[in-house]
């Protein structure tokens, strides 16, 4: 398993801090994909077990969850990860573009968000998005999360528009 990007993010699981992995090879193939240079499997460095316990180690204390985008096509690695993690007591999710995945990989998520990228329908925040986003731990979808913080923001452009 070889990962792309590993950035902080803020705003991918609300309400959490979280450490997030791009992961290589997605055979999902969306179109209009923003991360298309990532579907060579090939791409990027490889997620070695040591090089995430010295990240998880070197942001204790300042992340609550770990994010993958992808990689649910390395079932064993994945469920690997998710469980140091888990072990450190972070929060997990992972970003799938299948409509569901392996009841063996969800035991090792909090958070799930399922369905491919299709851009006439937009994304988390769009009303009419196809992807759904779960706390898995009561099963309830969050999409709300994250469409109110676009009503919000455009309630606050246009408050301050018109002062």
């Amino acid at each position: 398993m070889r990962f792309s990007s590993e950035q902080v993010c803020f705003q991918e699981v609300p309400g959490e801090i979280s450490l997030g992995y791009v992961i290589t090879g997605c055979p999902v193939g969306c179109k209009g994909c923003h991360s298309a240079d990532t579907w060579s499997a090939e791409k990027g460095q490889p997620l070695t077990v040591s090089h995430f316990e010295q990240r998880l180690t070197d942001y204790q204390g300042l992340i609550s969850c770990v994010l993958f985008l992808g990689g649910e096509w390395h079932p064993e690695r994945l469920i690997e990860l998710l469980k140091r993690a888990r072990q450190r007591h972070l929060t997990t999710c992972l970003y799938s573009g299948y409509h569901d995945i392996h009841p063996s990989i969800k035991t090792q998520l909090t958070y799930l968000k399922l369905g491919p990228w299709r851009p006439e329908l937009g994304g988390l925040n769009s009303l009419t998005t196809n992807q759904r986003f779960y706390d898995l731990r009561t099963g309830a979808c969050l999409n709300h999360k994250f469409q109110q913080s676009t009503i919000t923001t455009k309630e606050h452009s246009h408050a301050t528009t018109e002062r």
